[in-house]
């Protein structure tokens, strides 16, 4: 297919500002760099709150999203931020936090997790594990239902998702009840390259340098690809994960790694929704305001979430 006129939009007015690849900057500015079109007010929720939880080797900041219909108790989504373990923060993903919680009815609890590469794998992975496990062990505070808790990310926050539902598995703890993968990377370690990777490698924002850069900050040595908790494709079982949505877009490098873990959870007997959107790009969820694509992908992962969110209670 032809790239959707709005990403087309999107990916022309990018180039016109002449941005360097981030992966040729100086840290900071990389991070300064990753601004994606927003909206012009934040989409209105009940409360944010900032919060700080403890981690395994330090604080993790939070920030907590509550419905606008006021319960004494909600379901709960712990997500994970994307941007390469490298880039990205609470208020980088603040417009998908905002749509979830109120396309899903939830309480969102968004994870500043330690980036690469000042903190190399697996620290994030660490952090991940550790803010479900305390969101489960002190579900009151956050006014949520411990039997109705869902993780989710995207990109790299969706690695640590997926990471970590195979964690709660193995160590019985948190219990998890969905997952929510927005274009999630799933197969670095895989060899030879997935045909969207070597199809998708230049000209739709995220290309294959940048993720070269985005693996040489996060992992200490190319070994570590054949690591589970980084290539989550290698799991040996997928039985008796959480069920999923897996979202993934056409001019995505990481198209075909996300079809197929989709298909491994599958296979494995777990219920599992795989949409692929055409005609769009990495990332495209994070521009919702600008591109319907990502507004619509958002509201079918809310829809996911909701009606799992209903199943639990009956």
């Amino acid at each position: 297919m032809t790239l959707d006129p709005q990403t087309k939009f999107v990916l022309d007015q990018m180039a016109a500002a002449g941005i360097p690849p981030l992966e040729t900057l100086p840290l900071e500015q990389a991070r300064m760099a990753q601004t994606l079109p927003q909206g012009q007010e934040p989409e209105p929720v009940g409360k944010v709150e900032n919060r700080i939880i403890p981690g395994p080797d330090g604080d993790i900041p939070v920030r907590v999203y509550y419905p606008k219909d006021v319960q004494p108790s909600y379901p709960g989504l712990v997500y994970f931020h994307g941007g390469g373990w490298v880039l990205g923060n609470l208020d980088s993903h603040d417009g998908i936090c905002r749509a979830l919680t109120n396309h899903a009815n939830c309480v969102t609890i968004s994870v500043d997790y330690r980036l690469a590469p000042e903190n190399k794998f697996p620290a994030a992975v660490e952090d991940a594990y550790a803010s479900v496990q305390y969101v489960y062990d002190h579900a009151d505070e956050f006014q949520v239902d411990q039997s109705r808790i869902a993780i989710g990310g995207d990109s790299a926050g969706g690695n640590l998702a997926a990471v970590v539902a195979h964690l709660a598995k193995e160590k019985n703890t948190p219990a998890i009840c969905y997952q929510v993968l927005l274009y999630p990377s799933t197969g670095a370690g895989i060899t030879p390259l997935t045909a969207s990777r070597q199809e998708n490698a230049e000209g739709y924002m995220l290309t294959s340098g940048m993720m070269d850069w985005f693996f040489k900050c996060y992992i200490e040595k190319e070994e570590d690809k054949n690591n589970p908790l980084v290539t989550p494709m290698f799991f040996g079982n997928f039985k008796n994960l959480p069920p999923a949505i897996v979202i993934t877009a056409e001019f995505d490098p990481l198209r075909d790694e996300g079809e197929a873990y989709a298909k491994k959870l599958s296979d494995a007997g777990v219920e599992v929704e795989c949409i692929r959107y055409d005609g769009t790009i990495h990332g495209f969820a994070s521009m919702a305001a600008v591109i319907d694509l990502g507004k619509d992908a958002l509201e079918k992962a809310g829809k996911g979430l909701q009606k799992i969110f209903e199943k639990a209670i009956g």
